[in-house]
């Protein structure tokens, strides 16, 4: 295998400037290490939300569904952890899933309101250059069930989901 990535490398003369492959190794090592490292520290604390209480009248919580873009049929599934960070502001915690494997996880300020029983809120969130740039979300919620659009320069669609009482293997 690293024979393979060092062919990548190659120069014109037939060298292989080992510091360089040592430096692409390093980085991509690094990279995948702080890709795992989000995933488990979501999945904690999505483990952790799991004994708290889920209070009716609250965004917070544990929410989960699928996303869909609306502009090439793209989707997975969709969890979310919400927690009250001041009165009306929240961050919505993301972890989405994309081909079924490729897992990514970002969080969103939201602004919220409630209005006869239900939330009406918006956010945006700078994903970066290569994940789309920012991503606007304005969508309801009610006790139960969360609907919410985005929409960035490239790419539009929903989020649904329902509130996450309790798993069934947490007692």
């Amino acid at each position: 295998m690293l024979q393979k990535i060092k062919s990548c490398f190659t120069t014109a003369q037939g060298k292989v400037p080992g510091r360089d492959v040592r430096r692409v190794l390093l980085v991509a090592a690094a990279a995948l290490a702080l890709f795992l490292c989000g995933c488990s520290s979501f999945n904690r604390a999505w483990r952790n939300a799991a004994s708290e209480p889920v209070r009716a009248d609250s965004l917070e919580g544990r929410w989960q569904g699928r996303w869909v873009s609306d502009v090439n049929g793209h989707n997975g599934q969709l969890r979310c952890l919400i927690s009250q960070q001041d009165e009306g502001q929240y961050a919505a915690r993301f972890r989405a899933t994309y081909m079924r494997v490729l897992r990514f996880s970002y969080t969103v300020p939201l602004t919220a309101e409630r209005s006869n029983g239900v939330w009406h809120f918006h956010g945006e969130e700078d994903l970066g250059k290569m994940a789309g740039g920012v991503y606007r979300y304005v969508g309801t919620a009610t006790s139960n069930q969360f609907h919410s659009t985005y929409r960035s320069k490239h790419d539009h669609g929903v989020f649904e989901m329902d509130r996450v009482v309790q798993d069934a293997n947490v007692p």
